[in-house]
């Protein structure tokens, strides 16, 4: 399994910049390694530049990049009917079938919560998916990965092989950055019949 995460540039650097990954995608990797693992089934990293190129157009991806980093997850996330990024004074979530906006605790009062998106989404090339995960905020992609190593079993019953959507909440120890507990909010969109 490959793991593609999203870079930028190391904060506070002019010149010559190097490409760096948030601390909680390095954690969202080593938890993804451990229950790929358990599966058997090998993986690795590597990194998205920070000019959000990835190619999509490969077997066992699974993309850990939101779409401010990424112009291409940004253009596949708009083929969702049911789920959106959006940003006005601040990024957040929509869930378009019931119009309820999801705004991360962080950006609202400072809590120690965020939502982050889940799903299965079509390549570029028509020729499979891949598993996509992304937060409004890094730690909310942690809490969807502490969803999969909880629910992975369910999931995959309630989903098989399908293509899908859903939005995680999570709420994290503010210290250690350990996601505490992570919950399905919406249900999950099935993409094809």
């Amino acid at each position: 399994m490959t793991i593609p995460l999203g870079g930028k540039y190391e904060a506070g650097k002019e010149e010559n910049a190097s490409e760096v990954i948030t601390r909680e995608d390095l954690s969202n990797f080593e938890h993804l390694r451990k229950l790929l693992a358990g599966l058997k089934l090998d993986s690795g990293y590597e990194v998205i530049p920070p000019s959000g190129i990835v190619n999509l157009n490969r077997d066992n991806l699974v993309v850990v990049c939101g779409p401010r980093l990424s112009p291409i997850i940004a253009q596949i996330l708009e083929g969702d009917d049911n789920l959106r990024f959006r940003k006005d004074r601040a990024w957040h979530l929509v869930d378009l079938k019931v119009g309820k906006e999801y705004r991360s605790p962080m950006d609202e009062d400072g809590s120690a919560a965020d939502f982050g998106y889940l799903g299965r989404l079509p390549r570029l090339d028509g020729r499979g998916t891949f598993l996509y995960i992304a937060g409004i905020h890094a730690i909310g992609a942690n809490g969807v990965v502490h969803f999969l190593e909880n629910n992975l079993a369910q999931l995959y019953r309630e989903v098989r092989t399908r293509r899908f959507s859903t939005l995680i909440s999570c709420r994290y120890d503010p210290k250690t950055l350990d996601v505490l507990e992570s919950r399905r909010v919406t249900p999950l969109y099935l993409h094809e019949g």
